[in-house]
């Protein structure tokens, strides 16, 4: 969709289309009739500080940053990662992958196994042409699967732990992986990666990548010299700044690759309760960015409001969404004090509390922006007084 026009979730736009450049040039406000409700609006000023915040972290314990992009599939904010000091964009699936390269972004991380032939000679091909890639394999079937499709990767082999999504389980396992991609032609193993964000709390998170730096050292006879490793969510990236980076493999210089995707809207929810700057208050803060704008639309009983929005507009895999204010029907705003979702179905939520009169809107928090930006094709991005200074378009 690369106009506003009837297509348009959340949008009020019955007349000819327009561009997102001419829309979001008109500066519409957010409760001004452009729009109708629900709808998903990302805060500007939250997400520049989230993505300038975590640009300093990494800048300040000089490791680097491949932030997910599957987290939103918007190449505009992939764009203003990338000018923030992002060395590339990370992406999970073949997909993501072609995206990247229709939209322009060179450099990817393919933080999965590919085992699909097609999309492997594909980007053997497009490697050849200086698309630059790197590859994730936790299997002989994923070193063969590469022979195959006959191209030159470049691999980080990954290592895993019990119960984890992918990824060796053992020291043992990685090593003899390591050393079948050393011994075949084509392939150039390039370092180690992993994933820690499954894990239950930051002690866990700790020994993992313990274990992780373990293998490394393991694997130094055959890795080149420049070593790159890889790891982190958005919950554990002080415990890969405090275990991984630095320079601490003789003969080889280091590159510490973060993934964190999250952490670039943040939440209410999952994240504001993990986030790390928790356990490290003097690093710096992160913003809830996305709002989703809802009207309440019957108060059938006394203490219940029932609000259209549902499963399809919101995240509730990780939490339900978070009242924060209402907009009454005079244009006044208040906070949202003694309200919560008690329940959501397909197009509504039941919201515990008094106070509400049908018509108003609630803003909401949301838990978990992974399932929130994959429902939005365009997401306005509004300004503090809820002006649209821009649109995200998303690719999923």
């Amino acid at each position: 969709m690369e106009h506003v026009d009837w297509r348009a979730k959340g949008f009020w736009w019955p007349g000819p289309p327009v561009s997102l450049a001419q829309f979001a040039a008109a500066r519409h406000g957010l409760f001004d009739g452009a729009f109708t409700w629900p709808v998903l609006v990302a805060r500007n000023g939250a997400l520049a500080h989230n993505i300038d915040t975590l640009a300093r972290f990494c800048a300040r314990h000089e490791i680097e940053l491949a932030p997910h992009g599957k987290t939103t599939m918007a190449p505009a904010l992939w764009a203003r990662q990338l000018r923030a000091g992002a060395v590339a964009v990370t992406v999970a699936t073949a997909n993501q992958l072609l995206a990247c390269h229709a939209l322009g972004v060179r450099r990817v991380l393919l933080a999965n196994e590919l085992l699909d032939p097609v999309p492997l000679r594909w980007l053997a091909r497009e490697i050849e042409q200086g698309f630059d890639v790197l590859c994730f394999v936790d299997s002989a079937a994923g070193v063969q699967a590469m022979l195959d499709a006959g191209g030159r990767f470049r691999v980080l082999v990954e290592l895993g732990f019990p119960g984890g999504r992918s990824g060796c389980r053992s020291l043992d396992s990685l090593v003899a992986l390591a050393r079948a991609v050393d011994a075949a032609p084509m392939l150039e193993l390039a370092g180690v990666a992993a994933y820690d964000g499954g894990l239950p709390d930051a002690a866990a998170a700790a020994r993992f990548l313990d274990g992780v730096r373990k293998a490394v050292l393991e694997l130094a006879d055959l890795l080149p010299d420049e070593v790159v490793v890889s790891a982190g969510g958005s919950s554990f990236f002080d415990v890969v700044a405090d275990r991984l980076a630095g320079q601490w493999l003789p003969g080889h210089r280091l590159r510490v690759v973060l993934r964190s995707g999250a952490y670039v809207s943040h939440d209410d929810g999952l994240y504001h309760e993990r986030t790390p700057f928790r356990r490290l208050p003097d690093e710096g803060s992160l913003r809830a960015a996305l709002e989703i704008w809802a009207q309440v639309t019957s108060v059938p009983e006394p203490g219940l409001a029932i609000v259209g929005m549902g499963k399809r507009d919101v995240s509730y895999d990780a939490g339900l969404p978070i009242p924060r204010s209402v907009r009454t029907l005079d244009g006044e705003t208040r906070p949202a004090d003694g309200l919560s979702v008690t329940a959501i179905n397909d197009h509504h939520a039941y919201v515990s509390g008094s106070g509400l009169k049908p018509g108003e809107l609630i803003g909401f928090g949301i838990s978990h922006p992974c399932t929130a930006f994959d429902k939005w094709q365009l997401i306005p991005v509004v300004d503090d007084d809820y002006v649209v200074t821009d649109l995200l378009r998303t690719y999923f």
